[in-house]
């Protein structure tokens, strides 16, 4: 059986934007998808903006997680419904308590995937973990939440 060899793809000349959290990775992925669905072709390297990974590379790394059962079910259901809506789930509000802790428990593993993988800033992640749980007020996303170019 032949060996598969794997090049990696070349990224144009300038600097590579790390992503601040696993949660600006996970909304960022979700724009690209929503533009996907409607039909827009992913190009690499088309944007303002070099991210270190593909739209599929987050996709990938939540699954993973998924199938291995660090995360489950109901954690997908809650990614997949707050990156919909492009928002946090609220602590304060009664009805997504339980939401807030899940989407914490799968971004926090899903940002030590990503760290490792040189795809989120760790000090940009622990920055974000800090706000989160010093400010339990009104989460504002940060940073480049731009669709993906294509």
């Amino acid at each position: 059986m032949t060996q598969q060899r794997l090049f990696p793809k070349p990224l144009r000349d300038g600097d590579v934007t790390l992503f601040a959290s696993a949660g600006q990775a996970w909304f960022w992925f979700v724009r690209c998808q929503a533009a996907r669905i409607e039909g827009a072709r992913v190009v690499a390297d088309a944007g303002d903006v070099t991210r270190p990974c593909d739209p599929d590379d987050i996709y990938n790394a939540v699954m993973r997680l998924w199938r291995g059962g660090v995360i489950g079910q109901a954690h997908l259901q809650v990614l997949e419904y707050y990156g919909a809506v492009e928002r946090v789930p609220d602590p304060r509000v009664e009805e997504e308590q339980r939401k807030a802790v899940l989407w914490c428990e799968a971004l926090e593993v899903l940002a030590t995937v990503l760290i490792r993988r040189g795809i989120v800033d760790p000090d940009g992640e622990a920055l974000a973990q800090a706000d989160y749980d010093e400010n339990d007020s009104d989460q504002e996303m940060q940073g480049d939440f731009t669709p993906c170019h294509f």
